[in-house]
């Protein structure tokens, strides 16, 4: 079974209240419906009420069990003002810049997952990459062992046998352009916690590269050789059950028959279910390509190293793209002891 169905039953059994920061675009409003109808929580639109009205009955679209908010029109406004200059501080924002900028979705909808109001956020349907990540970034605090936030892309096919039954993780394809080591130590782990969380399977993440175990010293491959180990060690001290192997070529990560002809014997090669690139030009263009030629769904970008779950999606995500972006973030607002009995 591809991952959205099973992200829906668990949400299913427990639901989530999930932020849609462009409230009035029709694609966040076909999905809030979805969600509704299958009963996998509360969403929640913002923007302007007779907009977002409008939009919906040009849609046929009925809002009963969809909760919109104004921004602007919120008794939780002045409460959120406040949060965000103690936040900002030391930048020196001003209580008229937080008054301003709270007033806009993207900073309203991510102040509403920092303050517990939401469980989880999907953010830039209608939005540069750059203007939807900012207000995240800006508010939303990073996982006590992490140093870098980044993002990962989910793909996921209907028939082929690779990564977790299909399911297929990503990273970086968003947020990094040139990682080093210690940011693919971050990434790795990161993004194979994630992948825990949504599969309940042992995350075995392998760190790409154009050779593999080559005894070259060329700066690419060193640098990947180097973020292998530092994962390895970061696992092992966060005491995490993640099988990490590099430098591996695409090809020996997802091809048992590959793997055996370039003797990697570990549990990764042929085996991967978490793809880390060694930067963003290579993540984002293999992760279209495969979007467009395979034929597989493709959810995200979901951010990585935050202490909230935040989805930042593409301004040509679908309606499906939408719904499947959320049902990931929110589930990942659930207790992973109440998915598989364990932490």
């Amino acid at each position: 079974m591809p991952l959205i169905p099973k992200l829906t039953e668990k949400l299913q059994r427990h639901p989530k209240r999930v932020v849609f920061a462009e409230g009035a675009d029709p694609r966040i409003i076909q999905a809030a419906r979805q969600w509704v109808t299958r009963r996998m929580g509360a969403p929640i639109l913002l923007g302007d009420r007779a907009a977002i009205k409008d939009a919906a009955a040009k849609l046929d679209i009925n809002l009963q069990g969809i909760r919109i908010i104004e921004p602007e029109r919120s008794e939780d406004l002045p409460l959120f003002i406040t949060h965000l200059e103690q936040i900002r501080r030391i930048k020196g924002l001003k209580s008229a810049e937080a008054s301003e900028a709270l007033k806009t979705n993207g900073y309203f909808a991510t102040m509403m997952v920092a303050t517990g109001q939401a469980d989880a956020l999907v953010s830039g349907a209608t939005l540069s990459a750059s203007s939807a990540l900012r207000p995240i970034f800006q508010i939303i605090p990073r996982l006590p062992d992490v140093q870098h936030a980044s993002s990962l892309m989910v793909l996921d096919f209907d028939e082929k046998k690779v990564g977790s039954d299909g399911s297929l993780f990503l990273s970086d394809c968003g947020v990094i352009p040139d990682p080093t080591a210690e940011q693919l130590c971050d990434i790795a782990i990161s993004t194979a916690q994630i992948a825990r969380h949504l599969t309940g399977e042992i995350p075995r993440v392998a760190m790409l590269s154009y050779a593999t175990k080559s005894l070259s010293n060329q700066p690419s491959l060193v640098k990947v050789r180097h973020a292998t180990e530092l994962a390895r060690a970061k696992a092992r001290a966060l005491l995490l059950d993640i099988e990490i192997d590099g430098e591996l070529q695409v090809d020996a990560a997802l091809d048992l028959a590959v793997a055996t002809v370039k003797n990697v014997t570990s549990a990764v090669g042929g085996r991967a279910n978490v793809l880390i690139f060694p930067d963003l030009n290579s993540g984002n263009i293999a992760f279209k390509m495969v979007q467009l030629l395979g034929g597989a769904n493709s959810f995200g970008q979901i951010l990585t190293g935050l202490s909230k779950p935040v989805a930042e999606i593409s301004r040509g995500a679908s309606a499906h793209d939408v719904f499947g972006a959320a049902a990931i973030v929110a589930t990942q607002a659930i207790d992973q002891r109440l998915l598989y009995g364990h932490a």
